[in-house]
């Protein structure tokens, strides 16, 4: 695993006891928060390898609940996450896997409302950093260290040129982009981490493009 700075190493400024069960577990929830859009009303949490040996001694569990209600790794409000989701109505249940997933510290985050129904897959890979590697059965890799763009589209000849010509226009560098679909000539999906920031313009414009249905943004 290659580091892109020595605060990767050292981690975030971040509420403990640890930077892998800890940190990284608030930023997979505040990335699943962030990707739904909205604050969610429930949350199934399943927690595989050594998140789900040891998720309460280590604080996996209202870390994760206190990324779910956009609290940051350094936030204080971490440590009584669990009181404010009561608070907020969000009911939660966590579901320890003896399955054994690609990495130790892996949870899949299913959260939903009345509107509709989410499902991402995060792992922690130490220092306080995640990737998430699967969203709603499209397989990826979203380190959030970028701004990112996931374009939902319908797998069709020359999205991706003008996806990425309208990002172009924009002057912006692309850091990181994949593409995945279920099946060809189905629903797609497109995961681009930038060098910028993401504006409004970019976005309106990406919603225009034809046989795109969704976009989404990612700050770092």
């Amino acid at each position: 695993m290659k580091f892109r700075s020595v605060f990767d190493i050292i981690g975030p400024v971040m509420i403990g006891p640890s930077s892998s069960h800890t940190a990284g577990a608030a930023r997979i929830g505040r990335v699943a928060r962030t990707l739904f859009g909205r604050q969610p009303e429930w949350a199934r949490i399943h927690l595989y390898g050594s998140f789900a040996e040891t998720y309460k001694g280590h604080g996996t569990d209202v870390a994760i609940i206190g990324g779910l209600l956009d609290y940051d790794t350094f936030d204080e409000r971490i440590k009584t996450a669990f009181g404010d989701a009561d608070k907020l109505g969000l009911t939660y249940e966590f579901i320890p896997e003896e399955e054994e997933a690609d990495h130790p510290n892996t949870a899949r985050i299913v959260i939903g409302d009345s509107q509709g129904v989410m499902e991402l897959t995060g792992i922690s890979i130490g220092g306080g950093t995640m990737e998430v590697v699967e969203l709603n059965g499209f397989p990826l890799r979203l380190s959030g260290h970028y701004p990112a763009l996931l374009v939902v589209h319908e797998d069709t000849s020359g999205v991706i040129a003008s996806v990425s010509n309208a990002i172009a226009s924009q002057g912006m560098n692309i850091a990181h982009m994949e593409v995945g679909r279920k099946e060809k000539g189905e629903m797609a999906l497109m995961v681009i981490e930038v060098d910028q920031m993401i504006n409004d313009q970019l976005i309106h414009e990406l919603q225009s493009i034809a046989h795109v249905t969704q976009v989404a943004t990612l700050a770092n």
